[in-house]
């Protein structure tokens, strides 16, 4: 399967989704630390939700109220993949309809391991950086399975949208939402005090980093928005704001892997 993406000008390109992608990596090889990560900051419910999770979509609609504009979406990760793999951007309620019903098909035809292994092969996590496999070589220099629990956090921290969360200008943001993120896994018992204690203690090492911000300084990107997964149909995207600091409930992860 082929999809289109964009880079941070506009310029479409076409991307392999499968095994075909040389940086595609398969649910084995992705750490325990990274799969809790991105549950633990995404989805907190993806383990026992049936693809929609009801009780996020209502608090987004009153935090949507709250704020009377657009601010958070709610959306799981199943339907992050379904709207982004089979429907435009626009909001419209025929088009949320669609993607609710694409999610609870998406999530009773695959396993819970396969629709995580597609979003981390397809989601955005810098400028034409997509899936896991290319950030943790573009970023850190090594394949996906070697990353640390702190590589992994960063990582997970930018997927709200790595223009809005952009280590190359804004480090300080990354950090402060991988802590969150770390926080949150300790606190569910996701990693052990002594796992935590050694990732917040460590600073993560970007490989090439200075030369990467000088070429991203060189051609600044649009206007920030969230990067979320390539999408088909191409639309404008629609800007997320940098999320509270309020931590969300902690993330229900099986046992086994």
């Amino acid at each position: 399967m082929t999809i289109t993406v964009k880079d941070w000008q506009g310029k479409e390109h076409p991307f392999v989704v499968g095994p075909r992608n040389p940086h595609w990596t398969p649910y084995g090889a992705l750490p325990a630390a990274l799969k809790k990560a991105v549950v633990a900051s995404e989805d907190a419910n993806f383990y026992t939700h049936d693809g929609v999770d009801y009780e996020a979509i209502r608090e987004a609609i009153k935090a949507d109220l709250r704020k009377g504009e657009f601010v958070r979406g709610g959306s799981t990760i199943p339907q992050q993949v379904a709207k982004n793999l089979f429907l435009t951007r626009e909001k419209t309620l025929i088009r949320k309809v669609k993607e609710l019903v694409l999610a609870r098909r998406m999530d009773d035809a695959l396993s819970k391991s396969r629709i995580l292994e597609l979003y981390l092969n397809v989601v955005e996590f810098g400028p034409m950086v997509y899936g896991i496999g290319h950030a943790a070589r573009y970023y850190f220099g090594k394949p996906t399975s070697a990353l640390t629990v702190r590589e992994c956090a960063f990582l997970a921290s930018m997927l709200p949208g790595p223009k809005v969360y952009n280590p190359y200008r804004k480090m300080d943001r990354v950090m402060r939402r991988s802590d969150r993120i770390l926080r949150r896994m300790v606190a569910a018992r996701l990693i052990s005090r002594e796992e935590y204690d050694a990732a917040m203690a460590e600073i993560p090492n970007l490989e090439g980093i200075a030369r990467k911000v000088e070429k991203a300084l060189e051609t600044p990107p649009p206007e920030e928005a969230p990067g979320g997964i390539p999408v088909i149909e191409p639309s404008p995207p629609a800007v997320s704001p940098e999320p509270g600091s309020e931590e969300p409930p902690a993330p229900v992860i099986p046992d086994t892997e």
